[in-house]
């Protein structure tokens, strides 16, 4: 009874910090102004170059977008920390001659801002403000970026939706009863709604690419090292067998490009030993043919009739333009799913250990616990059931191995990884390819709670974790009820495809964004960026890019 009182206590106490905070800020209540509009209507980077010149004021870029992000919190319920206030004085006295002047920057509720919580939804953390910045956060204070707002998350961190009983559900901008994905699915929402143009979230199996597709937005997931990470909140501290990278997320390419790049120029080597030092290195692919590898199904789950249609009209018009495009047949998808799920099981205990007795858990997160602390003996009969009376060797496979590791299993799990890594490495290197296209999830947004079911359905993401390869999602077009809709004669392969396809309607969908995936090799952050210019090209080239969210 303790537990409870003092876990709605904290819940109840974190709201109402909430909502003070927005009630305090007067001036960002009144409508949005002309002004206003000009200033959300720009690139970071003309915005920035503004504030170079003096033509803008930090504090009126603010004003601008705290505006914006508060509206769109009032629909989606996307923020956690509003830092707006004390951003005021940031924006005042912000380095005006920096990469990032005046820009004002949302971050995942897990980044550490000196004052704030970062309790990532965990009840039991509320109240435990960060004494000092994170690196990340010195090295875009020193780049004169303007932290304004932070953003809401699954508690765990381990889910493709964002919510708990702290902040609650954060729901799609394009639809209210779907998901905007996660781990950093209040990123997501914010972007796609307008709120903020520049944000940064993390990524282990998906977490800032599940985001981009399912809310219509862009994001490349860094390789390890490659960005910034130290010094932030987790609630799986120790959790290397899969690392979590930190990566940036945006409105636009446009503005992808530009973050990236005044990222790196500040040189986060400098700031976070996690950093190798990499400058930004420009890569020219007009001078020769580019290979396209496309991954159409990673014999797990068969992408929905909606992002199939997408990675189709991407590969069309890279077809059109006389790029060379060939179906792939890697290293099995099924193995990387196999090895990756067992490096991370201890993930879960550790990840649900911050949680109180009395606190709502992911459904999918609950799911997987249940499996997770079955006996062993338990466990082998579960997936003899799977294997020989439901004929699901795949699934069967999965629940075999689904167990907490001790040092020796993790020892040969990291062996079995590096083994898969260098198959994949072979492979690329004798097919010769530039990129992998893929689709980022088989399904666009999950409804809210569709985790139950659909929670192991990761592998077009999961994958490029596993290999730490560099992987950026753009928007493509919308679900069409009239073209999406599911065949009748379809008929689930194996009990994850079972379970995503649950959660699969074209018409109640209709309307939600899709996106592609492009891929490159590990730390190949400046090559996926082009790949994903040319593909955006061509689609603007023929009047078919896809139309940001407008509100």
């Amino acid at each position: 009874m303790l537990s409870y009182l003092s876990h709605r206590r904290a819940c109840r106490a974190k709201q109402q910090e909430r909502e003070l905070r927005i009630k305090s800020l007067v001036s960002y209540q009144i409508p949005i102004t002309t002004r206003d509009q000009e200033i959300l209507g720009q690139f970071a980077s003309e915005v920035v170059t503004k504030v170079h010149s003096g033509a803008l004021d930090p504090q009126d870029v603010l004003l601008a977008y705290g505006k914006k992000a508060l509206k769109a919190h009032e629909e989606t319920n996307c923020l956690t920390e509003v830092m707006i206030s004390a951003a005021e004085g940031w924006a005042k006295d912000c380095n005006k001659q920096g990469p990032l002047a005046g820009m004002p920057i949302s971050f995942k509720d897990t980044v550490g801002v000196a004052g704030f919580d970062s309790c990532i939804g965990y009840s039991s953390w509320v109240g435990k403000p960060f004494k000092k910045d994170s690196p990340l956060i010195q090295l875009l204070r020193d780049a004169g970026a303007v932290p304004f707002v932070k953003t809401n998350v699954p508690i765990t961190l381990l889910a493709f939706e964002s919510a708990s009983d702290v902040w609650g559900r954060t729901t799609n901008p394009h639809s209210k009863g779907y998901t905007p994905g996660g781990s950093t699915g209040g990123e997501g929402a914010l972007l796609a709604y307008g709120g903020s143009r520049l944000g940064i979230g993390t990524d282990v199996a998906g977490s800032v690419r599940a985001p981009a597709h399912f809310s219509g937005i862009y994001t490349i997931k860094a390789s390890s090292s490659r960005f910034p990470k130290a010094g932030n909140a987790s609630g799986m501290v120790g959790q290397e067998g899969i690392p979590a990278v930190y990566s940036p997320m945006t409105r636009t390419l446009e503005d992808l490009e530009f973050f990236w790049k005044a990222i790196v120029s500040m040189k986060p080597w400098e700031y976070d030993q996690y950093c190798a030092p990499i400058p930004w290195r420009d890569v020219n692919l007009s001078e020769k043919k580019v290979k396209w590898g496309v991954l159409w199904d990673d014999g797990i789950v068969a992408p929905s009739p909606a992002c199939k249609r997408a990675l189709e009209q991407v590969v069309a018009a890279l077809q059109a333009e006389g790029h060379e495009i060939v179906p792939i047949n890697p290293p099995s998808i099924a193995k990387a799913m196999k090895i990756g799920s067992q490096l991370t099981t201890n993930a879960y205990i550790t990840a649900t250990s911050h949680i109180r007795f009395w606190e709502s858990n992911d459904p999918g997160v609950a799911q997987a616990l249940i499996l997770l602390r079955l006996p062993r003996f338990l466990n082998t009969l579960h997936a003899w059931f799977w294997r020989y009376i439901m004929r699901d060797s795949l699934y069967a496979d999965l629940i075999q191995s689904w167990n907490v590791k001790d040092g020796q299993e993790f020892y040969k799990l990291i062996g079995e990884r590096e083994v898969y890594r260098q198959e994949w490495f072979d492979y690329w290197k004798s097919q010769d390819l530039d990129f992998v296209i893929t689709v980022p999830n088989a399904l666009p947004a999950l409804k809210h709670k569709g985790g139950k079911l659909g929670w192991k359905s990761c592998g077009y993401t999961f994958l490029f974790n596993v290999l730490d390869y560099s992987a950026g999602v753009l928007p493509i077009t919308h679900v069409d009820r009239a073209l999406d809709a599911l065949s009748e004669k379809f008929k689930p392969r194996n009990a994850i495809e079972a379970g995503a396809y649950a959660g699969y309607d074209a018409n109640d969908m209709h309307g939600l964004p899709v996106g592609v995936q492009v891929v490159g090799r590990r730390l190949e952050e400046e090559k996926v960026l082009e790949g994903m210019k040319i593909v955006e090209s061509l689609l603007r080239k023929t009047n078919a890019a896809y139309q940001l969210l407008e509100k």
